[in-house]
């Protein structure tokens, strides 16, 4: 079956998308409204703290790319504790693994209204960084959309970078190989 693949895909496009699944992801699973900005912004370098926790996802099909969300310790315990329902005062694994699965939600969302318009898509399971002083970036992939969100005083970022594969192929996998289904959020 050959899909129709969209050749453009808007910065515009994208922010609406990552909008309106980090607002239902927010409120259905964690109980918290948040404020997008309704200013998105196009940088060459993914928008993160120059600490806190950063969590990353990978995006493969005939468009592939990156996801992330990144924000403060302090916002990262403040979600994983409305997320998990208990106290989580600190980073540890338990606060990582629910960012992990926040992000996994909300890019989980975007990439499935974006396929409507680029085709089939599969994530990789999301690796999260917490440390201070590090800065995340594509090697390949430059154009990032950048979406700031609010919660009361804190704030934090989704962002998206994504492109057409050059051959419109899923890259890395066998000539012939089915994309798996377990792949597709």
């Amino acid at each position: 079956m050959t899909e129709n693949i969209e050749l453009s895909l808007s910065h515009d496009e994208i922010a609406e998308a990552i909008q309106t699944a980090a607002h239902e992801v927010f409120a259905t699973m964690l109980g918290i409204e948040i404020m997008s900005h309704a200013r998105m912004t196009e940088q060459t370098v993914a928008a993160a703290p120059s600490g806190g926790v950063v969590s990353l996802i990978g995006l493969a099909g005939a468009w592939a790319g990156t996801g992330s969300l990144s924000c403060t310790a302090h916002f990262a315990c403040k979600m994983s504790s409305q997320f998990l329902m208990t106290e989580l005062p600190a980073v540890d694994e338990e606060v990582l693994d629910a960012v992990a699965e926040i992000t996994n939600m909300i890019i989980g969302n975007v990439k499935t209204m974006l396929e409507l318009k680029v085709g089939s898509m599969g994530l990789s399971t999301p690796p999260v960084i917490f440390g201070r002083n590090f800065q995340t970036r594509s090697a390949r992939i430059h154009d990032w959309t950048v979406v700031r969100f609010t919660c009361g005083e804190d704030q934090f970022y989704v962002q998206l970078c994504l492109a057409p594969n050059r051959d419109g192929s899923v890259r890395g996998l066998r000539p012939g190989f089915q994309f798996p289904q377990l792949l597709n959020v």
